[in-house]
């Protein structure tokens, strides 16, 4: 199954990027931007880029003659715009085939009969995960990072993408969880063998921040030593901050940032049976806090078994768990607001969100 060519076409070409004509198909109309209907599997032609009715170089003007006025454009007619399910369309060929992989490692597990070959799909699915990296990271960066290369369409587009991206990071975690229900896959994250969570993409807020998705597959307590107590973390993100060029004596770093939820029966010592159990959980996002070790060597490291930490909680949700998509785009507000400009949240819901923990 790793040999197999994961992705079935190249991702869309960039602004500015066009065929040539002799990749069209015949009769085929030309559009106003037809970067998108480049066929996969047919590259490039240079011979196709030469005219073919030029004879040789054109005559030069004589030099007496004067050079003629420039033309004011007229208006002319308007390019045609591509749509939108055009443009999206070798990214959703490519959803649809990892969606289909899913598909069938769920299929193997419910229906064959095989536990051998059960245990070998679970054991090869970290490398499944692994292979859809390069689509998280191409969806959340086209649709997050800093500057925007869509243009006037970029809020369209990016809550497209994102939507995407979301689609499958459910997908693969549902996946994830049926295989742990049979007991093929461990979810405990102490254990390096177990696939507690996994990456969701990578995507810039600035030259010198990048933030990266993680998000687990179940909610796991906040450590090891479950302090703080009855907080559980739902998804991660790493700030990952690299100093300008200018900036001497400074190394890179990285922040730690968490969806967490504070089970509130838990803190209270009440019994749930009898309440909704969505009013159990008080949402936030927070901030890692180190608490050690004092010593800043490597012993010291080597020695502590587990580094205590605290959560600083920036952000109070609520008692509804933001979705994926919306719960980054909080995140991205937090970390503009701390420093810089902050970017409009790709749903409408978001503002309302913040305001709850204002």
């Amino acid at each position: 199954m790793a040999t197999e060519q994961w992705f079935v076409g190249p991702l869309p070409q960039g602004p500015g990027e066009t065929p040539p004509p002799g990749d069209l198909e015949p009769g085929a109309p030309h559009c106003g931007d037809p970067s998108w209907s480049t066929p996969p599997d047919r590259p490039a032609d240079p011979a196709d880029l030469e005219p073919k009715d030029a004879q040789g170089p054109l005559p030069e003007a004589p030099a007496s003659t004067p050079s003629p006025e420039p033309l004011t454009p007229g208006p002319g007619p308007t390019p045609p715009s591509l749509p939108l399910d055009t443009m999206f369309s070798p990214i959703t060929e490519q959803l649809h085939y990892l969606l289909k992989k899913a598909d069938d490692f769920q299929s193997y597990l419910l229906y064959s009969r095989d536990r051998v070959q059960k245990e070998q799909l679970a054991k090869a699915m970290p490398t499944f995960l692994k292979m859809c990296e390069p689509y998280f990271l191409y969806l959340e960066a086209a649709a997050r990072s800093v500057p925007p290369i869509y243009g006037a369409l970029q809020e369209l587009v990016r809550k497209g993408l994102l939507e995407i991206s979301q689609q499958l990071t459910l997908r693969l975690e549902q996946l994830v969880l049926m295989y742990a229900s049979f007991g093929f896959v461990d979810l405990e994250e102490t254990d390096p063998l177990s696939i507690s969570c996994f990456f969701c993409g990578r995507f810039s807020i600035s030259s010198s921040h990048e933030v990266s998705i993680f998000r687990y597959c179940a909610p796991a307590a906040y450590t090891a030593s479950r302090f703080p107590r009855y907080l559980y973390k739902k998804m991660r993100w790493n700030l990952e901050t690299t100093p300008e060029p200018s900036s001497r004596g400074q190394d890179s770093h990285v922040d730690y940032y968490f969806l967490c939820y504070r089970d509130t029966w838990e803190d209270t010592g009440k019994n749930p049976a009898n309440s909704c159990a969505q009013i159990q959980k008080l949402w936030s996002i927070g901030r890692w806090v180190p608490l050690g070790p004092v010593d800043d060597d490597l012993y010291s490291w080597i020695l502590c078994p587990q580094p205590p930490g605290d959560y600083q909680q920036l952000l109070t949700i609520g008692f509804e768990e933001p979705s994926h998509m919306l719960a980054t785009d909080l995140l991205v507000q937090i970390l503009t607001g701390q420093a810089g400009t902050a970017r409009p949240p790709s749903a409408a819901g978001a503002s309302a969100w913040a305001a709850q923990g204002s």
